[in-house]
């Protein structure tokens, strides 16, 4: 049954809808923890680079899936809003149908330049077959990764967020299971950890599926709503391509810092893989804030309650940043022995834990512009999200990493240019919004 977010207490609206999804993140995020963390357990250096390059690319696919499933979450939560049951059965159809057929289309095209993405990545040798293998496997498998994710994006913008999480949580325990069946009783390697996330998406969707049926939604769908209509399309991609570029780019700038880790040897390639591993981890709070502030926003500014969409945008923006500085300074006295939690090597402990203290900062100041670009997108302007991404990205991030790279022998100094990148990211969002709010008519 959906769920009204436009009345009541704010931050328990907050609360209620950001946990559950904080929670489906941090399982989500823990597929491919788990896979690093038991891989490293049973295999060489090599297996654990080729997992980590391998799932960076896969979640840069996600990431990007799941941008371009917030218009579908943005326009169903207006309509939820607005009590339109009609028009978020028609947003409902449409998406399933949309993403379906792209979702048949990425794969194919994605499972036909295996190699040149291997070679892009600039992939240490001795990791080259066992990339190979897992990305096989893992693209073979992104219909099951796109069917969970666009089922997710329809229950939050119904207001469901706690769905999603159950769906989650029995497929991470399932991949946990078959990766050390995989890995460590079958010796299987990469191909072990694509293999259990493959399975464990599967299963996923199948749970989901059997849930839909059962659950009362209070929205009645019909073949029709299913049909492509251009309008309902067209509503759904305004809000999100700009976001999937927003993310794709984002992990791009990502992938670029790994190429530029792998050409220093293999100890830093496996030690920035880790560190993004752990830091994926870290950006639950911040990433779940942008996609409650999406949701949350999104219905309240279908409601006409502009002003309690700020409020929530307000309150999001606090919880962010004490969780940021909070984990910075934690992350200062435990660096160490986080990184050596996936592995024994100590060269790669050390690099790994230069590079994570610098990088730590970023949870700051992302946690501030996720917030920020949530509340765009519940405004129906998610190319601001975009904007503010891109020329962090162009202006700092890239030449920060890449010229701290080459002048410093420490790791450290190359993850401060992350958080370079997001501070200007913030100061960008701060203009628009205030800008927004001068010319309220415009956003309307």
């Amino acid at each position: 049954m959906e769920k009204n977010l436009t009345t009541g207490s704010i931050l328990k609206s907050i609360l209620y809808f950001s946990l559950p999804y904080l929670l489906s993140y941090f399982l989500q995020t823990l597929y491919g923890m788990a896979d690093l963390f038991i891989i490293g357990q049973f295999e060489d250096i090599s297996s654990i680079t080729a997992v980590s390059i391998g799932s960076q690319v896969m979640h840069m696919i996600t990431v990007m899936i799941v941008g371009l499933a917030m218009g579908a979450t943005v326009n169903i939560g207006q309509a939820i809003g607005a009590g339109n049951k009609k028009k978020a059965a028609k947003d409902i159809g449409n998406t399933v149908t949309l993403f379906m057929m792209l979702a048949i289309a990425g794969a194919a095209g994605l499972l036909f330049f295996i190699k040149p993405i291997v070679g892009i990545m600039s992939t240490p040798q001795e990791a080259v077959s066992e990339t190979v293998i897992y990305l096989t496997i893992c693209f073979l498998g992104i219909p099951f990764i796109t069917a969970y994710n666009i089922i997710s994006s329809i229950f939050r913008g119904i207001g469901d967020s706690k769905s999603p999480m159950y769906f989650i949580a029995a497929a991470c325990a399932i991949n946990i299971i078959l990766d050390y069946l995989f890995i460590g009783e079958l010796h299987m390697g990469a191909a072990g950890a694509a293999l259990g996330t493959t399975c464990s998406q599967t299963i996923s969707v199948l749970i989901a599926l059997v849930v839909i049926m059962k659950k009362k939604t209070g929205i009645s769908l019909s073949k029709n709503d299913f049909k492509t209509d251009r309008k309902t399309i067209k509503r759904l991609l305004k809000i999100g391509i700009p976001v999937a570029l927003q993310d794709g780019f984002i992990q791009i700038a990502f992938i670029i810092i790994t190429i530029i880790a792998n050409r220093r040897g293999l100890d830093t390639a496996a030690a920035v893989g880790i560190v993004e591993k752990i830091i994926s981890f870290l950006f639950l709070v911040p990433s779940s804030m942008l996609s409650t502030v999406s949701a949350l926003g999104a219905q309240n500014i279908g409601a006409g309650k502009r002003e309690r969409a700020q409020r929530i945008l307000y309150y999001a923006v606090i919880i962010t940043v004490g969780f940021g500085i909070m984990i910075s300074i934690i992350i200062q006295f435990i660096a160490g022995p986080v990184v050596g939690l996936f592995t024994e090597n100590a060269r790669v402990v050390v690099l790994g834990s230069q590079y994570i203290r610098g990088y730590i900062f970023d949870c700051i100041f992302a946690g501030v512009h996720f917030s920020f670009s949530g509340y765009f997108c519940a405004c129906g302007h998610s190319e601001l999200s975009f904007i503010h991404n891109i020329i962090a990205i162009l202006l700092v991030r890239i030449p920060g990493v890449y010229i701290t790279a080459k002048v410093f022998s420490s790791l450290f100094p190359m993850g401060l240019a992350t958080v370079g990148g997001s501070l200007l990211s913030v100061i960008i969002c701060v203009i628009a919004y205030v800008w927004m709010k001068k010319k309220q008519g415009y956003i309307n």
